[in-house]
């Protein structure tokens, strides 16, 4: 780990300009610029909003920011992880040129994803004074259940980054899989009122996306406490996914353009 500590230290900078430059190129071309970062969870949230109040009679207290706040949350997750698969692919004009830990490639696409939630859950807290939603210190639980779910993430981004270079149908094949965990997750419906025992349990358990969803609402929202014990569970497995990645990585890093 030592050399994922110096590299972190080394290449840090390209990942957070990188950043910079693909959000500044992601703007330049939109008339709307970067209210499109603004207005593409909140148009899905007025979807979501309609279908589940008018259609199926959803009795969910503060309703629209309880769905903003799961496509928050699940548009990080989802992008980083989607995006990753390709990604040595499509930065494969700078990995066959010049060294550059693989990884810094997954950091750089959660910096951008990470700063499009970041204005996501600002809209969130403008929402919440709309509503006259009480805060309480509840909601500096956030702190650890944005660290876990960036650990989770760039655990799962490393393994998909290798495997993705390997593999042309990954791709696809995660659409699939992410699509049916977004179902599963509980974005435009509480997984508490909705899920019957035993399969709330096992969806709150075994699905982390769903769980820090949850803990999220509960702190923000509700004036509740998250589900700490399973925060505690998942940011180990995120650690133990970010060392086994890195570590999976560093191994293969040298065959990846060579498959190329």
């Amino acid at each position: 780990m030592k050399r994922f500590r110096d590299d972190l230290k080394r290449y840090y900078k390209y990942a957070k300009y990188s950043a910079k430059s693909d959000l500044k190129a992601e703007v330049a071309s939109s008339y709307l610029n970067w209210l499109w970062w603004i207005l593409d969870p909140l148009l899905f949230m007025l979807v979501y909003t309609f279908i589940a109040i008018v259609v199926f009679r959803s009795g969910v207290q503060y309703f629209p920011v309880f769905v903003f706040i799961g496509l928050t949350l699940w548009n990080f997750f989802n992008k980083t992880v989607i995006g990753s698969v390709k990604i040595v692919r499509n930065n494969s004009a700078i990995v066959t040129k010049v060294y550059i830990p693989k990884f810094v490639l997954i950091l750089q696409k959660m910096m951008v994803n990470g700063f499009k939630m970041l204005v996501s859950f600002a809209l969130v807290i403008v929402m919440m004074v709309i509503y006259q939603i009480p805060v309480t210190w509840n909601i500096l639980y956030m702190i650890p259940i944005l660290l876990v779910l960036g650990l989770l993430t760039f655990g799962i981004c490393c393994f998909m980054l290798h495997f993705g270079v390997f593999v042309d149908d990954l791709y696809n094949v995660m659409n699939v899989v992410l699509r049916l965990v977004f179902y599963m997750s509980g974005i435009f419906y509480s997984i508490g009122d909705r899920v019957p025992e035993p399969f709330r349990s096992i969806l709150l358990k075994c699905n982390p996306v769903s769980m820090l969803m949850e803990s999220s609402r509960r702190c923000m929202i509700y004036s509740g406490a998250p589900y700490r014990k399973l925060i505690l569970v998942w940011g180990v497995i995120g650690l133990l996914l970010c060392i086994l990645g890195i570590k999976l990585i560093y191994k293969y890093e040298n065959s990846y353009v060579k498959v190329m």
